[in-house]
C-alpha cells in the first residue's frame, strides 16, 4: 500500500505511478527501478494538479526548491510512452515476450 501525493488516498502500488526527481524535474518511473527517493501518484491529471497545488513533490522528494512537472504532465496526457504502461506492476508483464531457454 502506498499513498498518492496528490489526493492522499492509500492504494495498491500497482494502481499508482512512481515518480522520481531527475535534474530538478519530476519524471515517471513506470518500471520502478530508477535510483533515488520516489513519490507515488495516481495516473490522473487531477491528482497531479492537487499535488502541484499542495507543493507535495518538493516535500515528498526532499527537493531544495521548486521542481518541474512538464515531463510528467506530458505522460499523463498521453503524449509520451511510459515504457510498459502506467502502473504496470512488476516485470511479469514483460515475461510473456521472452523466449524460454531449455535448462538442459
Amino acid at each position: 500500500m502506498r499513498t498518492c501525493v496528490g489526493c492522499r488516498v492509500r492504494a495498491a502500488d500497482s494502481e499508482l505511478l512512481r515518480v522520481v526527481l531527475v535534474g530538478g524535474d519530476v519524471v515517471p518511473d513506470p518500471r520502478r527501478r530508477m535510483p533515488g527517493r520516489g513519490a507515488w501518484l495516481h495516473p490522473d491529471e487531477r491528482c497531479l494538479a492537487k499535488a502541484e497545488k499542495r507543493r507535495a513533490f518538493p516535500r515528498a522528494l526532499r527537493a531544495g526548491g521548486a521542481v518541474g512537472v512538464d515531463a510528467l504532465r506530458a505522460v499523463l496526457a498521453g503524449g509520451a510512452d511510459t515504457g510498459g504502461g502506467i502502473g504496470a506492476g512488476s516485470s511479469r508483464a514483460v515475461e510473456g515476450n521472452r523466449k524460454q531457454v531449455d535448462p538442459s
